[in-house]
């Protein structure tokens, strides 16, 4: 962006996707991944939204850049009748015609319909990413909140992303339908890399499910732990980590996760998964609740043959970080990937 607008925005903070509370003592939600969300960013220049990121320090901030209306007319034979109404009517009166225009208009009014659009960008403290599933759902829950339930679409960095906003028992829940999933192998020596990065051995993967890399809008790379306790006790160097990412164009996060025994392939129900995310930026070095990592599971269950579809799968995450988080993954047969979760201001 050209600008060099000095202005200082309203930074909003959420936390994206957070659990249901255990206790009717405790907040209705608890944990969650913390966004933060200008929604009037226009004039701020690449260098401001860097700056405003890297002092929130959450993993990423949501901007949005530009909101756009487009009106769409559709024709039907009504205002045509109309304007043949007040045709022949003008040649008895002008009341007539007033009165037949008028009608006319109205009806022209009512088959307009508009579409409000926003560009969005998203940094974390370090850069641009390209995109980030929960501060869109943050984002979306603050326009809701301020303009009323319903869809909404973000023009990203990745292309449209279509979010459906609606109320459910008093609170607001955001859906975004990510791009087209691609699945893909990776290289022999970025697997050992991966796995030597993970502390991981042959042995402790999930012969189940291929370790595979999945893009929903950002690449990830899915690595599946057969036993908890391996899963649980996962270290990794955070520079070795941000090093190798940066090397591999894995701009979202090493998604690791734990599937149940009882996870039965081919079944058309619902599944649990438990995740950890990798991902090192500023003082970050593991994600509490990934949408765009989500959207990939979802992909590459899909492409793998591992569900029959349509199928929803929850994600648990941010245990590990101690801000637990639910991510709910609806699979349609063919298109993009449906990731819904609330998002709460953080007070």
């Amino acid at each position: 962006m050209n600008s060099t607008s000095t202005a200082v925005p309203l930074v909003l903070r959420y936390t994206a996707f957070p659990a249901p509370a255990a206790s009717a003592d405790e907040a209705r939600y608890v944990g969650g991944n913390p966004a933060g969300v200008v929604l009037d960013a226009a004039g701020l220049s690449d260098a401001a939204m860097q700056r405003i990121a890297a002092d929130i320090g959450y993993s990423e901030t949501a901007f949005v850049t530009e909101t756009t209306t487009d009106i769409a007319t559709t024709t039907t034979d009504e205002p045509a009748t109309a304007t043949a109404t007040a045709t022949a009517k003008a040649k008895a009166t002008a009341t007539a015609t007033a009165t037949a225009k008028a009608k006319a208009t109205a009806t022209a009014t009512a088959d307009a319909t508009a579409e409000t659009r926003r560009s969005i960008r998203y940094f974390s403290p370090g850069a641009e990413v390209p995109f980030c599933g929960h501060a869109t759902i943050a984002t979306a829950i603050a326009l809701a909140e301020r303009t009323g339930t319903g869809r909404f679409t973000f023009d990203t960095p990745i292309g449209a992303v279509v979010i459906q906003t609606s109320t459910e028992a008093g609170h607001i829940v955001a859906a975004f339908t990510s791009v087209v999933p691609e699945v893909k192998a990776l290289d022999p020596a970025v697997r050992t890399a991966l796995l030597a990065l993970l502390g991981l051995a042959e042995s402790d993967l999930d012969e189940r499910f291929p370790l595979l890399a999945a893009y929903a809008g950002n690449w990830h790379p899915l690595v599946f732990v057969r036993d908890l306790a391996t899963f649980d006790a996962l270290t990794f160097d955070p520079v070795d980590a941000r090093r190798m990412m940066d090397a591999e164009g894995w701009a979202g996060t090493i998604s690791v996760l734990h599937a149940p025994a009882e996870f039965n392939a081919g079944l058309n129900s619902q599944h649990e998964f438990e995740a950890r995310n990798v991902f090192p930026v500023g003082t970050i070095t593991e994600d509490p609740a990934t949408g765009s990592a989500a959207a990939s599971l979802g992909g590459y269950l899909r492409e793998t043959g591992l569900l029959a579809t349509p199928a929803r799968v929850l994600i648990h995450q941010g245990r590990h970080v101690g801000r637990p988080s639910l991510l709910t993954v609806d699979i349609p047969a063919a298109g993009g990937i449906v990731v819904s979760g609330t998002a709460v201001p953080i007070v």
